[in-house]
């Protein structure tokens, strides 16, 4: 009698067990919203979990929702004009965000000896980014006699194609009338780089395609992102 008495219970817990691990699988979702240091919504904003970029956007309201897996670990979103802001998920469901203009500079090297490139919210590996075109070291003496900076793109990057003042990233999915790409200088966009002299450039980032992507629809005809030399690199 009392086996018989202990089969439903044991039914009862094997079925919520069950029933707790499937629910414990799903995703869970994740909204809030992103301001800036005004309070201002912050329209645009691409939603990126664990570093890798979803299809979440804020609205006009500064108002995101995202669905994640449950193990994920940190959210980040990014405005092209407001910088970005990251904060870990430990469990949250709601987590708002204030952007300050943060941006993190390009640098050589990590610790394992990749070579780092700045991605536009902040830095990744180069060999992780596969539609990465390429990269200028401007502290090469080759560099020193160019009389403008097209001279030091012209020919040095494969898949660039330069014409007097004018810039095409080949492979590029344009959807403007324009096929100039978009310059970023020291992590400002500029709408032109004519009076950068080559002497003063530290490096060239060249990027297209998903490496683009995070300056949303400005990057479909590719990006530029130029690192003068600081005072320190001078020394």
């Amino acid at each position: 009698m009392k086996i018989k008495s202990l089969v439903p219970l044991i039914f009862i817990f094997c079925f919520s067990h069950i029933s707790f691990a499937q629910k414990a699988g799903r995703n869970i979702t994740i909204s809030g919203t992103v301001l800036d240091e005004k309070q201002k919504p912050v329209k645009d904003a691409v939603v990126f979990i664990d570093k890798v970029k979803t299809t979440s956007v804020t609205d006009h309201k500064g108002y995101y929702k995202v669905k994640v897996r449950p193990q994920a670990g940190e959210i980040m979103v990014f405005s092209l004009f407001n910088g970005y802001s990251k904060e870990a998920i430990n469990g949250r469901t709601s987590i708002n965000f204030i952007l300050g203009g943060q941006s993190e500079r390009a640098v050589q090297k990590d610790n394992a000896g990749n070579e780092i490139i700045n991605a536009g919210y902040g830095v990744t590996r180069k060999k992780d980014m596969t539609n990465n075109i390429g990269k200028i070291d401007g502290r090469n003496p080759r560099f020193a006699a160019y009389q403008d900076i097209y001279d030091m793109l012209r020919g040095a990057v494969p898949g660039v194609e330069v014409t007097g003042k004018s810039i095409k990233i080949m492979g590029s999915s344009s959807l403007n009338v324009s096929t100039e790409p978009l310059f970023v200088v020291d992590g400002v966009i500029v709408n032109s780089i004519d009076d950068i002299p080559p002497q003063s450039v530290k490096s060239i980032e060249v990027l297209k395609g998903a490496a683009a992507s995070v300056y949303g629809a400005r990057g479909a005809n590719g990006v530029i992102l130029i690192t003068r030399l600081s005072g320190k690199d001078q020394r």
